[in-house]
C-alpha cells in the first residue's frame, strides 16, 4: 500500500516541478544559494556533498560554485561498484573537472579512488528529493541509494542531511518506511525548515 501511495505522489510532484519554466528554475537556483550560504551549518562545513540536477530538480550548481570559491571541498555522488549493493560514494570535484555519465546517465566525477569519500566523513550532504513534508520526511526517486548509503546515521557520527527542493514539491504528509532516513532540514527556493531529531 505504501509503495503505491509513494508511486502516485512521485508522479504528481515530478509533474509539478516539471511545469517550471527555465527562467523559474534559474530564479529558484539563485534563491537556494542565497538562502543557504548564510547558514552556520554551511559556513562551518569543510566537506559538502552536492548532486547534479536531473528531471527538474532544483539546481545547486550556483551554491557549489560559491563553496568552491570559498575553498570548501565539494563532492558529487558516485555509484559504488555493483557488489556494494547500490551504495553511494562521493567523489571530489573542482572547477573545470570533467564528469562522465554513470549507468543511469547521471554525470559523476572521474576522480581516483583516493579522492572518494564514504558518506559519514562528510560535514553536509545536500540530497535531491521528489517531495517533502513539514515533518522533514523525504520522498526520493525510489531507488533507495541515499537511504542505504546513509543508514549508518543511526549510530555513527554523521553529516547534516539537508533535502533540496522547489517549494512546489511540498506535500501535506508523506508515508514513511522503517528504512527512510529523516532529514535535519529542507531547503527550498523560499525557506529553510529545520527539524529536531532524537
Amino acid at each position: 500500500m505504501t509503495r503505491a501511495i509513494k508511486r502516485s505522489l512521485r508522479e504528481t510532484l515530478r509533474s509539478r516541478r516539471g511545469r517550471l519554466s527555465a527562467a523559474e528554475q534559474e530564479q529558484a537556483a539563485v534563491a537556494l544559494k542565497r538562502g543557504l550560504v548564510c547558514t552556520p551549518e554551511l559556513l562551518a562545513a569543510t566537506r559538502i556533498a552536492f548532486y547534479v540536477a536531473q528531471d527538474g530538480e532544483i539546481d545547486p550548481a550556483h551554491l557549489m560554485t560559491w563553496c568552491l570559491k570559498a575553498k570548501k571541498r565539494c563532492y558529487l555522488p558516485v555509484l559504488a561498484p555493483s557488489h556494494h549493493d547500490g551504495h553511494l560514494w562521493f567523489g571530489r570535484v573542482n572547477v573545470g573537472d570533467q564528469l562522465r555519465p554513470n549507468r543511469f546517465g547521471i554525470p559523476e566525477p572521474t576522480c581516483s579512488i583516493e579522492h572518494r569519500l564514504i558518506p559519514w566523513t562528510l560535514d553536509v550532504v545536500l540530497l535531491p528529493l521528489v517531495g517533502f513534508d513539514d515533518s522533514g520526511h523525504r520522498l526520493g526517486m525510489g531507488g533507495g541509494f541515499y537511504d542505504r548509503s546513509l543508514a549508518f546515521e543511526r549510530c555513527f557520527r554523521r553529516p547534516r542531511l539537508i533535502g533540496i527542493a522547489h517549494r512546489c514539491q511540498r506535500a501535506d504528509s508523506l508515508p514513511t518506511d522503517a528504512w527512510d532516513i529523516p532529514l535535519d532540514a529542507i531547503a527550498t527556493d523560499e525557506e529553510i525548515l529545520w527539524f529536531t531529531r532524537d
